[in-house]
């Protein structure tokens, strides 16, 4: 994958296109990290690298079940919970299963998705949830993919402001650097800090 997504036939394939190349890119601000590197919060914020890959896999799973109308488990307040919990990286996670888990996550959006006919399908805004509106429906499986576009490209753009303060990498070296392109005089491929 490149720093650009591929062109599309159709609406569709251009949703999940997009989609995937936000996936792509903030799992490239993990690259070459460790996981006590994954767990670092080094600004104000507590966001880490490792969290946000927990967080948007986690979330991603939930808005295809509410896409699915799948019944979720708990309370509000305990999902509540759960989703501040989410974004915590914690000693037994590690770097390899969030990224496991996260690319499992887009498998089966994947497969959600090719089997839905009609992207303008409504998708019931669940009642009683405090963070969905009230004077809304029903959103269209569409608006869900939007979503989650946007969600995924603002933790990416959350997952680079963190990977800047952790040890300087940015994002385009450290496409280079996934994608083995060679140095050139425009971009030099990120390596690591020596010991």
């Amino acid at each position: 994958m490149s720093g650009n997504v591929r062109p599309v036939r159709d609406e569709r394939e251009g949703l999940l296109a997009f989609l995937a190349h936000q996936r792509y890119v903030l799992r490239l601000a993990a690259h070459g990290l460790t996981d006590e590197q994954a767990r670092l919060a080094p600004s104000r914020s507590t966001l880490t690298i490792g969290g946000l890959l927990k967080h948007v896999a986690r979330t991603e799973r939930g808005w295809l079940g509410t896409v699915l109308q799948r019944k979720p488990v708990g309370t509000v307040e305990e999902r509540a919970s759960a989703y501040a919990a989410d974004f915590e990286f914690t000693e037994e996670d590690t770097l390899p299963a969030v990224l496991a888990e996260y690319e499992q996550v887009a498998g089966e959006t994947e497969e959600i998705i090719a089997g839905i006919p009609d992207l303008g399908r409504p998708v019931p805004v669940p009642k009683g949830v405090p963070w969905f509106p009230d004077d809304v429906d029903a959103w269209s499986v569409r608006w869900v993919l939007l979503h989650l576009i946007q969600e995924t490209a603002r933790h990416a753009g959350h997952a680079d402001i963190v990977r800047e303060h952790i040890d300087g990498a940015q994002a385009f070296p450290l496409l280079a650097a996934a994608e083995g392109w060679p140095p050139s005089p425009w971009i030099q491929p990120w390596q690591p800090p020596p010991p």
